[in-house]
């Protein structure tokens, strides 16, 4: 695809929290999507959740999500801007997030467990086996939802914070404040 629609290959990101409480996430110094809440009477940080797409994006190659903030869709082939970057694709994102979010609440949100259940990996692997994403295999979602937990965990405890993505090597970490 031509480079305007291809992801970066190694980003900053930041999350803020402003004085409404609501996360913010920024990409070279503009802000990305909408300022988030926890939607949920009580706070469990959910607000911190554009970890888990970033987190997708960097370990897994995929992120309908954070293609649409950067406007780095696949316009250029129609198929592909309709089914791997459409809305449809974007929602199935949404539900892996709060289906591994779900486990975690259970779980001390991943701290010290070392597996998510087979079944929570099947069903995502059910859900997007017709996307790009679909070669991917149980043990590599398992990484992606377990990464993506160790850095919503700090950044959720420091109240924000900066990760770098790099999807050469495919890691995300959380930069010192």
């Amino acid at each position: 695809f031509p480079p305007v629609e291809q992801l970066p290959r190694v980003m900053e990101v930041e999350l803020r929290v402003g004085p409404d409480g609501k996360s913010y996430m920024y990409y070279e110094g503009k802000q990305l999507g909408d300022a988030l809440t926890d939607n949920r009477y009580e706070a469990d940080g959910y607000r911190y959740h554009d970890i888990f797409h970033l987190t997708y994006m960097a370990l897994l190659g995929w992120s309908p999500i954070i293609r649409g903030l950067l406007k780095r869709k696949r316009k250029s082939d129609q198929d592909v801007d309709e089914v791997e970057d459409g809305a449809r694709a974007a929602i199935l994102e949404e539900c892996v997030a709060a289906l591994a979010f779900s486990q975690a609440e259970r779980e001390s949100f991943f701290r010290g467990v070392p597996t998510v259940r087979y079944e929570i990996l099947r069903a995502i692997k059910a859900m997007t086996n017709h996307l790009e994403v679909g070669v991917k295999t149980e043990g590599d979602w398992q990484r992606a939802i377990l990464r993506s937990f160790e850095v919503w965990n700090q950044i959720r405890n420091q109240n924000g914070g900066r990760v770098r993505l790099d999807l050469v090597n495919q890691t995300i970490e959380v930069l010192p404040e």
